[in-house]
């Protein structure tokens, strides 16, 4: 009976594993924008437009052409 049980959870856990579900970014989530798509939202990324430049000594932090 022990056994049994011992197998019944290691087979249980092989089959729960990680799964991962794709997000679409921008979509149910208000206030998700990624400009950059670096996966860090505009709110927290400190290069917002991904021109390299960090937002506090970027004139125009959300137009990547222009620093």
């Amino acid at each position: 009976m022990k056994k049994l049980a011992v197998v019944m959870i290691a087979v249980g856990g092989l089959l729960s594993g990680c799964v991962a579900y794709p997000v679409e970014q921008g979509r149910g989530y208000p206030g998700y924008h990624d400009r950059d798509r670096d996966g860090v939202r505009n709110r927290a990324d400190r290069d917002r437009d991904g021109d390299g430049v960090p937002n506090r000594y970027d004139n125009r932090p959300n137009d990547p052409r222009r620093y």
